[in-house]
């Protein structure tokens, strides 16, 4: 119904764990909730901005989320359309993950990555899996998401050098960075051992 909104910015608001912009269209002031990542990026008050937005209608209220990108909208319909994914969890998984590390993780059954968004759990990060990979494999090629091929570690061994990493304090992004960048600089094979990705990592990141 609103595919996006071009405007003024008059401000943004945080409200608990929610980020709301408000925008000024034409002379009607629009409250969109954002992705709080979207935050980083935004022009100051005053200024134009374009975000996508998705509507969301229930009985006693309508609320409007917006993106970036058509593609990470899109996503976010595609998140919302597995059962028992909300609004704000799907919110809560395009905020942990960069679009295309997410889509990646959810095509490659990563689990364990899918899980440190807040709010998923192991189960519903497995149904998402389930529900979306197959459709998110060929989404990602139509909307030219496909990236090179990681040169970081097979996926079995990945789970746990992400998750021994990520113990230790680094991010997601730092961790998909480092090991793409081992991969790169290194030569390590993809096979080695969990524990030499782990040391070339925190190296690599040492180093950053």
């Amino acid at each position: 119904m609103i595919g996006f909104l071009n405007g003024t910015i008059v401000g943004v608001q945080r409200l608990s764990n929610r980020v709301i912009l408000l925008m000024n269209v034409g002379g009607v002031g629009y409250e969109v909730q954002i992705v709080p990542r979207l935050m980083q990026t935004l022009p100051s008050a005053g200024d134009e901005c374009q975000v996508f937005t998705h509507l969301q209608v229930r009985e006693d209220q309508w609320t409007l989320f917006g993106f970036a990108s058509l593609a990470e909208r899109d996503l976010f319909r595609q998140l919302i359309s597995v059962s028992g994914i909300g609004a704000q969890m799907a919110i809560a998984l395009l905020n942990t993950l960069e679009l295309t590390e997410l889509v990646q993780a959810i095509v490659s059954s990563n689990v364990r990555l899918l899980s440190q968004a807040p709010g998923v759990g192991k189960k519903t990060a497995e149904r998402i899996s389930l529900e979306l990979r197959a459709k998110l494999a060929e989404w990602r090629e139509s909307v030219g998401l496909l990236t090179a091929p990681a040169a970081g570690p097979v996926a079995s061994i990945q789970e746990d050098v992400e998750m021994t990493l990520l113990a230790l304090g680094y991010s997601s992004r730092e961790i998909v960075q480092a090991l793409d960048a081992v991969g790169q600089q290194t030569g390590l094979a993809k096979n080695a051992n969990a524990e030499d990705w782990i040391r070339e990592a925190i190296a690599y990141l040492s180093r950053v």
